[in-house]
């Protein structure tokens, strides 16, 4: 879905639930400057800046991002592709930026780098929790070793 004017703009937040919230299950490209007032839910984002309060998504391209709470699958140059990012919370699995992440109260992540050789990257409130990937390990028992560790337990 693109839109062009505000109008257009206007006419898709009008269709907001009580929650204030809109659910697309298709891309979203806005091609002037904007504010929306409600919650974005989304999978593709690709904007010059964003300035919100809750972001939920699994790709988000933009120059600036400007929020509360970021919550995506993974935060990476193919992912989230900023220059700069400021926030109050972030979530995220792998975080990609170009030269400095700030987030005032807490930053929680797999891994994060900047790809300026000066970058830098900060939590002003706590320190930065790099959280382990957890791994997956399937096991295939016969009935037989099953029997033997339910013996076991």
């Amino acid at each position: 879905m693109e839109i062009t004017t505000q109008q257009e703009l206007d006419d898709l937040i009008a269709t907001a639930d009580k929650s204030n919230t809109i659910v697309l299950n298709e891309d979203l490209q806005i091609t002037f400057n904007c504010e929306i007032p409600c919650n974005i839910y989304a999978h593709n984002i690709n904007a010059w800046n964003i300035t919100a309060h809750n972001i939920t998504a699994h790709n988000i391209n933009a120059w600036n991002i400007n929020a509360d709470n970021i919550n995506a699958d993974n935060i990476k140059t193919d992912n989230i592709n900023a220059w700069n990012i400021t926030a109050h919370n972030i979530n995220a699995h792998n975080i990609k930026y170009f030269a400095f992440c700030i987030a005032y109260q807490s930053l929680k992540c797999e891994s994060i780098s900047g790809r300026r050789e000066n970058s830098f990257h900060k939590c002003l409130d706590q320190e930065i929790e790099i959280v382990k990937k957890e791994e997956k390990v399937t096991i295939e028992l016969t009935q037989s070793q099953l029997d033997k560790i339910k013996h076991l337990i």
